[in-house]
């Protein structure tokens, strides 16, 4: 079993910042891709941003230039740094990874999710 746990969520003001981490444990031999969705009231959960095991790095538009990921495949966490944040990036944020057990079957794992509010 691969657990994901989030920290680092709240509230701010719009214009200013937020990190957020995340870290896996468990049954791990190696995760491939490991990134943050996030889900709107009322909206359909989508992808923030994530990092493959190959070192690519994809943003949605929305965020581009405003969000960074950076991974520490050592330590298996993945962080969001936040900045220039607007109303419109309130939503539940939810840590994902993927890869193989020890076992060398499948995962795909979901963090417990995060509130992050912007205020305007």
């Amino acid at each position: 079993q691969v657990q994901l746990v989030e920290s680092g969520g709240g509230l701010v003001q719009g214009g200013g910042s937020l990190r957020l981490s995340c870290a896996a444990s468990g049954n791990i031999q190696t995760i491939d891709t490991m990134g943050w969705y996030r889900q709107a009231r009322g909206a359909q959960r989508e992808l923030v941003g994530n990092s493959t095991s190959g070192g690519t790095i994809n943003y949605d538009e929305s965020v581009k230039g405003r969000f960074t990921i950076s991974r520490d495949n050592t330590k298996n966490t993945v962080d969001l740094q936040m900045n220039s944040l607007k109303p419109d990036d309130t939503a539940v944020y939810y840590c994902y990874a993927d890869g193989r057990t020890k076992r060398l079957t499948w995962f795909a794992a979901w963090g417990q999710g995060t509130q992050v509010t912007v205020s305007s």
